[in-house]
């Protein structure tokens, strides 16, 4: 069982050098805890909290890790990209980490960010459908003529292109059905959210699976967005989980979030150690998941207090499945 690590936002009252500062501190201990894979999402115009964007971020973090520890963008805006510039700073970054990039595209929910940006919201789909088989041929193809709704090329010759052959891996983040749907369709794994209960993800799940077997594509592991928190007792673990979090989710509801389906608190791991292990073994029953991966960063923690989060969490979790 492999873990990963979702590296937030913050308010914007931390210096933004702290900020990285407490990103790079973050990424030494997660290695150092058994992380294997190291992830941030990305958001625009994001108010009074700041998300680092990933694609310099990433760039910075994999010169602290060795080889084992991989990258994921989860997820990238897609439809508030442009293609060209989209598919050459990817495949930029997986030179840069070594051929150890994950691609993770979603469609966007923060309608803020499309009108500010000039992006007609009522678009977002259908430029999404456009760009990832056109991020795909960019990668491949040392020619490129693409007349679509949105782009065209005209024997557009790509000169940056990835380490992974054909291309990196890529996740398509969705919610809801016809999310689930286009995600078979196009990607090549769908990340599970963490607002997603068990009840929600199995027929979900189905769908997805059956869409991929009627295209002929290979089944996927599927990664599966979790928060976990430890306790000294259920009753300790819960307390603990709804001090950490309370605040961040009113603040998501604030920015949209709120629009999307399912119940974070709900999906949540937390309990024992024992507890949490065997929590964790019965997903990963049910579900072809991996790997697991959880937020460290919340209001009100600093960076010592995220950084024994991830030391506990690696000790008494991460550590002893990856050894199972």
């Amino acid at each position: 069982m492999q873990f990963g690590l979702l590296l937030g936002d913050v308010p914007r009252e931390m210096d933004a050098r702290t900020q990285l500062d407490a990103l790079l501190r973050q990424t030494h201990t997660a290695q150092e805890a058994g992380f294997t894979l190291l992830t941030i999402g990305q958001h625009f115009l994001y108010g009074d909290v700041r998300w680092l964007q990933p694609i310099p971020t990433i760039a910075r973090l994999a010169a602290e890790v060795d080889d084992t520890v991989r990258f994921a963008t989860t997820v990238i805006v897609a439809p508030l990209h442009e293609p060209v510039l989209l598919a050459e700073e990817l495949a930029t970054l997986d030179i840069v980490t070594g051929g150890r990039l994950t691609v993770g595209l979603g469609i966007g929910y923060r309608r803020e960010e499309f009108r500010q940006l000039g992006v007609p919201w009522q678009q977002r789909v259908s430029r999404f459908e456009e760009m990832v088989p056109l991020l795909r041929q960019l990668w491949t193809k040392d020619e490129v003529t693409h007349v679509g709704e949105t782009w065209q090329l005209d024997r557009a010759r790509p000169h940056v292109q990835p380490v992974q052959q054909p291309t990196p891996p890529i996740w398509i983040g969705a919610s809801a059905t016809a999310g689930v749907r286009r995600s078979a369709r196009l990607g090549d794994a769908w990340p599970i959210g963490p607002r997603l209960t068990m009840e929600q993800i199995v027929p979900l799940l189905r769908l997805y699976e059956d869409e991929r077997r009627s295209l002929g594509l290979p089944r996927a592991q599927l990664p599966i967005r979790r928060d976990i928190v430890l306790g000294a007792s259920a009753v300790d673990a819960r307390s603990r989980f709804t001090a950490m979090t309370a605040q961040r989710f009113a603040e998501y509801a604030a920015r949209e979030l709120d629009t999307l389906p399912g119940d974070s608190a709900a999906a949540a791991i937390v309990g024992t150690p024992a507890s949490v292990c065997a929590q964790l073994h019965e997903l990963a029953a049910q579900l072809p998941i991996g790997p697991i991966i959880v937020r460290a960063q919340w209001p009100a923690m600093d960076t010592k207090d995220v950084r024994g989060y991830l030391a506990e969490l690696g000790r008494e979790v991460v550590q002893p499945l990856a050894a199972a």
